[in-house]
């Protein structure tokens, strides 16, 4: 049996690219390149679109039915990159046929629809795993290293800016369009015992489009620091940066800038205690100010939809929950959603649900 077991896990695992619009063609040609996956199909309403996405690959069927690529037992997993709306429909259908997905971000449009596909996942013991893209970069993967592995201190504060004169979305705001990204990777840097506890939203639409398109967002975490995202549609200047804050080391990520990303800097603020003596015992603080060195790792260029695709492979193949699964998936949804709320409520602080209280949803 287990010569078998071996064989079988050599096979390619037969995958379907559901959508050929924005992203699909991203998924097919990453598909195509990772060895553990084997494309069979792209399915789209507009089979000619689909076929002028795959132009070359001849041995990929194209397909218009949902339900003809899901009936086919040489599909095993399905890639979703259909409009957020129809996440829910889509990956659903999927998982009740009994195949593993992988779904662009965000998992649903709602945290109590990405609960119903969590569950319909675990009770299958499928594979769910979202699209958090910038989570497989080399940069994050390097930065999530750091910070668990506890070389930068305690996480004293994490400030993001992703600013951008960007498409304007007609169904989403500018937190929904971008904040997830910067939400992903603080949930994949930071370590388990840490974790958002609370958010407060501020927003405007200068331009009249009928939503938000400049938000700050404040995230409140369990050991009493804060993370701070900046999004933008309307900034002439592109900005990718974001700031960790450790207790030792402070890592700064300017992911525009592929000659150094990451600089990390043994720089900062201590502070010691002091007292005095006798009847005049008093604490004081005292601040020194550390001036070491900066170090810039050397990183490999590598696509990160390509780390992307061999992850969702590999969690398939070795039957473990991949780094970015559906419960990570639901947790950034929870944090939308609280947002969403604090914005409209005037800004205050929204308490963020955690895996337990989310478990008791529905």
């Amino acid at each position: 049996m287990g010569d078998s077991m071996s064989s079988a896990r050599q096979e390619p695992i037969g995958v379907a690219v559901i959508g050929a619009g924005y992203w699909g063609p991203n998924l097919v040609r990453n598909a195509q390149a990772t060895p553990g996956l084997k494309l069979r199909y792209l399915c789209d309403l507009d089979a000619d679109r689909a076929r002028r996405v795959l132009g070359d690959y001849s041995t990929v069927r194209v397909s218009d039915s949902l339900d003809e690529v899901l009936a086919d037992p040489a599909v095993a997993a399905v890639a979703v990159a259909t409009p957020a709306a129809t996440h829910l429909p889509v990956a659903m259908a999927a998982l009740e046929a009994g195949k593993h997905v992988l779904v662009e971000k965000p998992l649903a449009a709602t945290r109590a629809e990405g609960l119903r596909l969590v569950e319909a996942a675990e009770s299958r013991g499928l594979t769910l795993m979202l699209d958090h893209t910038f989570c497989y970069t080399p940069a994050v993967r390097h930065l999530r290293e750091l910070v668990r592995g506890g070389e930068i201190g305690t996480v004293q504060y994490l400030d993001s800016v992703r600013i951008n004169l960007g498409l304007v979305q007609p169904d989403v705001d500018v937190l929904w369009d971008l904040a997830p990204h910067d939400l992903s990777i603080f949930e994949a840097i930071l370590p388990d015992d840490v974790f958002p506890v609370a958010v407060a939203a501020h927003g405007s639409d200068p331009i009249g489009a009928g939503r938000a398109c400049v938000a700050h967002l404040t995230v409140r975490l369990s050991n009493g620091a804060i993370s701070h995202v900046h999004v933008n549609w309307l900034s002439p200047t592109k900005i990718r940066t974001m700031v960790v804050g450790g207790s030792l080391r402070t890592v700064v990520w300017d992911d525009l800038n592929p000659a150094q990303r990451l600089s990390v800097y043994d720089r900062g603020v201590d502070r010691t205690e002091g007292t005095g003596l006798g009847a005049e015992v008093r604490e004081q603080t005292i601040v020194s100010y550390r001036v070491g060195d900066m170090v810039a790792p050397a990183l490999p260029e590598r696509e990160a939809l390509r780390a992307v695709m061999a992850e969702f492979a590999g969690s398939i193949t070795e039957k473990r929950a991949p780094l970015t699964d559906g419960r990570a998936g639901l947790r950034v949804l929870a944090i939308l959603e609280a947002a969403s709320a604090s914005l409209a409520g005037g800004g205050e602080f929204v308490t963020v649900p955690g895996d337990r209280a989310l478990d008791a949803v529905g």
